[in-house]
């Protein structure tokens, strides 16, 4: 038997790879453009934190989260999308005590959903995103929405949009 690799996942050869360095590094310049800093959480998390933060009826929860038993029993789960993790962090780490808010925080890494894989939808994935916490300014939203509009210009060459 020949081993392939698993459903909803996929390779990104020497070819699309370029692109997928010039989409990070374009989104890690804009980020810190705007003083958005950089934050790597794990790639899995006590399971409650997706059932809390995300919400334990939903269907990411109920149907889409890759769960598993470690050897003493806790339950993990493999980080199906970024907010809650940077939350949980801003707040084991009493950032919400720093002089200056928000605390204006990106990412970008895989993420995985057990889910139907079909255009556009992978069981494993790359999110960008980013968090401005300790703030309810409405400014902080027109600044995101800002921030989207530089790194989504009309003008990208037509080869950065091969990666799937």
């Amino acid at each position: 038997m020949e081993i392939q690799l698993p459903r909803g996942t996929r390779d990104i050869l020497p070819n699309e790879i370029g692109s997928w360095h010039f989409l990070e590094n374009k989104f890690r310049s804009i980020c810190e453009t705007y003083r958005y800093s950089e934050i790597r959480t794990p790639i899995f998390e006590h399971t409650e934190l997706f059932e809390r933060g995300v919400g334990d009826s939903t269907d990411i929860v109920t149907k889409e989260m890759y769960t598993f038993q470690d050897k003493k029993g806790r339950s993990l789960t493999l980080r199906p999308e970024g907010t809650a993790s940077v939350v949980r962090s801003f707040v084991e780490h009493k950032m919400f005590g720093e002089v200056n808010q928000p605390i204006k925080l990106y990412y970008n890494g895989p993420m995985f959903r057990y889910e139907r894989p079909q255009g556009g939808r992978q069981r494993q994935f790359t999110q960008m995103g980013l968090e401005a916490i300790g703030s309810d300014d409405p400014s902080i939203d027109a600044e995101v929405i800002s921030l989207a509009m530089n790194f989504f210009p009309l003008n990208w060459p037509e080869k950065h949009f091969s990666c799937h």
